[in-house]
């Protein structure tokens, strides 16, 4: 959890409470010693930041145990 000053509040507002619904992670601020919470009323959904990946094998993992690379690998090494 990332702790921060109510200086540094006023000054990043709108930035660290974007970071707050966009993470789901809380953010703790100082206030001369007592320590107050901003955390998502909800909690997010982690999945929604997923980044696509069409490179990515997508099927039956037992599928590829069997693939053979001799023709995609050089085993003659200097």
């Amino acid at each position: 959890m990332k702790t921060i000053t109510v200086t540094e509040l006023r000054g990043n507002i709108f930035k660290l409470l974007d970071e707050v619904l966009r993470t789901g992670i809380p953010i703790e601020v100082n206030k001369g010693g007592a320590k107050l919470r901003i955390v998502p009323a909800e909690p997010s959904n982690k999945l929604r930041n997923l980044i696509s990946r069409p490179d990515v094998i997508n099927g039956d993992p037992e599928e590829i145990v069997d693939v053979s690379w001799e023709r995609e690998v050089n085993f003659d090494l200097p």
